[in-house]
């Protein structure tokens, strides 16, 4: 294994896709985190390094080919074909035993799309101020936590965050929602409740 944190995934020729390993013997608790639309995976590992540390979870960041993800354009390609390449790599390095889909904004919602396309890989979905979901399947029924602001103004949470979680709950997923005063962020402590949520059911849903 990779020893504490932050490396490139050159090996594999990913070098915009970084694995962060925090300190201490491994847990197999992986998350993959994808970043908001402008952003890529070097911008978004500072907000992960303490929950990462605090759960020993590692963090897959992977990079967009473009200025967001695939599926966001109306399309499964590359960056579908490049995560899939980065979790091989990831899973030949350690024993991962549970899995988690992450992000933020557009990388919220390609978490989401994902995930429920992807149950049989990831047990849940956190998803901060997502825009929609679109899954290109739904496959399992991964359980799912959905943070948004009330004052978010790229993505208002009644057309967006209340709107997903109608959908998923109409669906019969299980679903926590914490909305909270503020815009479009990540709020730290929505981050640490999220993971103590998927990986020590330390909270309620």
């Amino acid at each position: 294994m990779l020893p504490p944190g932050l490396h490139p995934l050159s090996d594999v020729g990913l070098p915009g896709h970084l694995l962060l390993v925090p300190d201490g013997p491994s847990t197999g608790r992986l998350v993959v985190w994808f970043h908001g639309a402008g952003g890529d995976a070097r911008t978004s590992a500072p907000v992960l390094q303490d929950v990462a540390t605090a759960h020993r979870a590692l963090v897959l960041l992977p990079s967009s080919s473009a200025s967001t993800w695939d599926l966001l354009t109306g399309r499964v390609g590359e960056d579908v074909a490049a995560l899939d390449l980065a979790l091989e790599h990831v899973l030949s390095l350690t024993a991962v035993s549970s899995c988690a889909l992450a992000g933020f904004s557009d990388g919220g919602s390609y978490a989401l799309s994902l995930g429920l396309a992807n149950g049989d890989l990831a047990e849940a979905v956190l998803a901060f101020s997502p825009g929609f979901l679109a899954p290109p399947a739904v496959v399992g029924r991964p359980r799912c936590f959905v943070a948004h602001g009330t004052s978010d103004a790229v993505l208002p949470v009644d057309r967006c965050g209340r709107r997903v979680v109608r959908l998923l709950q109409q669906h019969d997923y299980p679903v926590v929602y914490e909305e909270f005063d503020g815009g479009h962020v990540v709020r730290p402590d929505l981050l640490h409740r999220s993971f103590a949520w998927w990986l020590d059911g330390a909270a309620d849903g």
